[in-house]
């Protein structure tokens, strides 16, 4: 069972570890403060819905749209601009899942029912 002390401190292992990475990645004036504040309530919101045991395909969508809003959120409060490559970083989560769903799509069609045919009479 999932207690939710211990999905606080899984969430805030997870928050404080991406902010140290990013402040890594991102330019000497993004801080790690700034960067932790951006992404908050991005963390927030994803324990919450993993504390409501939301499915997986819906947790991993929600998990790649707060990501790519964080991406955007570091963007705007980044008092300098950001490497184009570390934009593109923001859109690899979105585009991954979009992969694997429209793959999924693809290798489940012949699951579907086929559609009626018009009769002739």
């Amino acid at each position: 069972m999932r207690h939710p002390i211990d999905i606080v401190a899984m969430f805030a292992a997870i928050w404080l570890l991406a902010a140290l990475m990013l402040d890594v990645l991102t330019p000497k004036e993004l801080t790690a403060v700034m960067i932790a504040i951006a992404i908050g309530p991005a963390i927030v919101i994803t324990a919450v819905f993993y504390y409501l045991r939301c499915p997986r395909t819906d947790f991993a969508v929600m998990f790649a749209a707060l990501w790519l809003i964080s991406d955007i959120a570091i963007a705007f409060v980044s008092p300098k601009e950001l490497p184009l490559w570390l934009l593109v970083l923001g859109f690899m989560p979105a585009m991954l899942i979009g992969i694997v769903l429209h793959w999924q799509r693809l290798q489940r069609r012949h699951e579907r029912l086929p559609l009626p045919s018009a009769k002739r009479g």
